[in-house]
């Protein structure tokens, strides 16, 4: 919580740089012949401009993480232990009962998803607590929320290759790696 009062504190700095000059985020910084207004301290503006989305995207992760955090301790079932949702976990996994609901169509060389070992047309079964039942629809929207929550953390999957053989992986979701994503792979959704 201290974060987010920082990060809200110093958005609030660099918007009084913006009123102390009379503009917004979208005020033009050029008067109608291309020049820069002479009336304003464009520098200054730009910095702030710059610096308040910076500050909006990171307050928008942090918030995200907090929501998380808070689904968790306020979820249905929240009282049980974790050791007992490993071992339901476990034990979907030694009945079958997992399903594959999306298929890797593409993994970039160099990416997290190639150094976890993860292959094209791999289906996936598991994405750390994340289940076929997890996805209502065929939106991956659930996943891909996941994945930004978890940025440089682990996180296990459990897929199916070649059909039939299970292959349990981990991945550090992170950016840095040199391409687009935190993955660095195509997943799509996969109904049989």
């Amino acid at each position: 919580m201290a974060r987010k009062d920082a990060i809200e504190a110093e958005m609030e700095a660099q918007f009084s740089i913006l009123q102390s000059n009379a503009v917004n985020m979208d005020t033009p910084l050029v008067d109608h012949e291309g020049f820069p207004r002479a009336d304003i301290d464009v520098w200054a503006v730009r910095h702030a401009r710059v610096r308040i989305i910076e500050l909006r995207n990171d307050h928008k992760t942090l918030m995200d993480k907090i929501m998380l955090a808070l689904q968790d301790v306020y979820a249905p079932g929240a009282q049980a232990s974790e050791e007992s949702a490993a071992s339901l976990s476990s034990a979907e996994a030694a009945n079958d009962v997992l399903q594959p609901f999306a298929r890797v169509d593409g993994v970039a060389p160099g990416s997290p998803a190639a150094s976890a070992g993860l292959l094209r047309e791999d289906l996936v079964l598991s994405f750390g607590p994340l289940t076929k039942s997890s996805f209502p629809t065929s939106s991956l929207q659930p996943l891909a929320e996941l994945v930004t929550a978890q940025e440089n953390q682990e996180v296990i999957i459990e897929v199916l290759r070649s059909g039939d053989h299970k292959v349990r992986l981990t991945f550090i979701p992170r950016r840095g790696w040199g391409g687009r994503g935190l993955l660095g792979c195509h997943i799509v959704p996969y109904t049989a």
